[in-house]
């Protein structure tokens, strides 16, 4: 029997590998343990927790934080209105963006560099944020639904990463299908869409979190209408109610325990960042690939 070589490792390369190891296992280390310490402190009781030495594992368990947010009001309608401007909002900026990275992307349209040129300059100049409330109000959008999802339905970030990962698909593919007798609708349906799954899947999760989190738009635009209000906005308004009441914990105690505004901090951070914990792990192939195979050039 033919026995297999092993190869040699170096010195150099086996001192590159432990070096290697060590720092990925500190940076894995280093990118978790905050947010360990916010679960933690999240699930102990806020006075307690204002002793300090909390580090990965509550010191005095209890679930009064959760409670406290959970039972906000407004807080289900938020959740509702987060969620719907989250899926609706994604759904229409990645068509609108992949649509017009399309059209700057062919050839043969003439106006490809004026167009992204113009897009470009919008990404470090804009109008400020009266003349923006003020066009937004004359346009119907205050106190609706809308203002959540249409003006981000174009970004020039999101078109120019689309863009460039559809330059780098072989211009062969197309030319083959208009020789089949394509238009530019088939060829973006059924063959440039199907190839950039990974570059929407990367925006797709780009506009997700930026809609998730935000929550300054209905401060400003829709605070007057409590069925319109979002997650975030509840979340922050919680805190700011937690924090004016007292910065002594005593006032806050109950029978099942105490919060303060860092314990009710940790657990509104926990509950926001939840979902966007679970939905990456099943992007992050397509997350990667999209970022990376968008500069490749043949």
């Amino acid at each position: 029997m033919n026995k297999k070589k092993r190869k040699k490792i170096s010195g150099a390369d086996l001192a590159f590998r432990i070096f290697n190891t060590i720092f990925m296992i500190a940076f894995v280390v280093i990118t978790l343990y905050p947010v360990l310490n916010t679960l933690a402190i999240s699930l102990n009781d806020g006075t307690d927790a204002l002793r300090g030495g909390i580090y990965l594992w509550p010191r005095v368990f209890t679930w009064k934080n959760y409670t406290t947010v959970l039972q906000k009001d407004n807080l289900i309608t938020g959740a509702f209105i987060t969620v719907a401007r989250t899926i609706i909002g994604t759904f229409l900026a990645l068509v609108s963006n992949a649509i017009l990275a399309f059209i700057v992307s062919r050839k043969d349209f003439i106006f490809a560099k004026q167009v992204s040129l113009f897009w470009v300059i919008t990404m470090y100049v804009n109008g400020g944020l009266i003349p923006t409330f003020l066009l937004y109000k004359s346009l119907g959008l205050t106190n609706s639904f809308a203002v959540y999802v249409i003006p981000g339905m174009i970004s020039a970030f999101n078109m120019l990463v689309i863009r460039t990962y559809m330059k780098g698909i072989p211009d062969s593919l197309e030319e083959s299908a208009q020789l089949d007798g394509a238009g530019y609708t088939t060829i973006f349906l059924k063959i440039i869409s199907p190839l950039c799954k990974p570059v929407y899947a990367t925006v797709a999760l780009f506009v997700a979190v930026g809609q998730w989190n935000s929550w300054f738009d209905a401060m400003l635009y829709n605070r007057m209408s409590d069925d319109l209000t979002t997650l975030q906005y509840e979340l922050m308004k919680l805190l700011s109610s937690v924090t004016n009441q007292s910065s002594s914990a005593e006032s806050m105690k109950n029978s099942n325990g105490s919060v303060t505004p860092t314990s009710v901090r940790a657990a509104a951070t926990i509950i926001t960042m939840l979902p966007i914990i679970c939905i990456y792990p099943f992007l992050q192939k397509y997350f990667v690939t999209g970022l990376t195979l968008g500069g490749v050039k043949e």
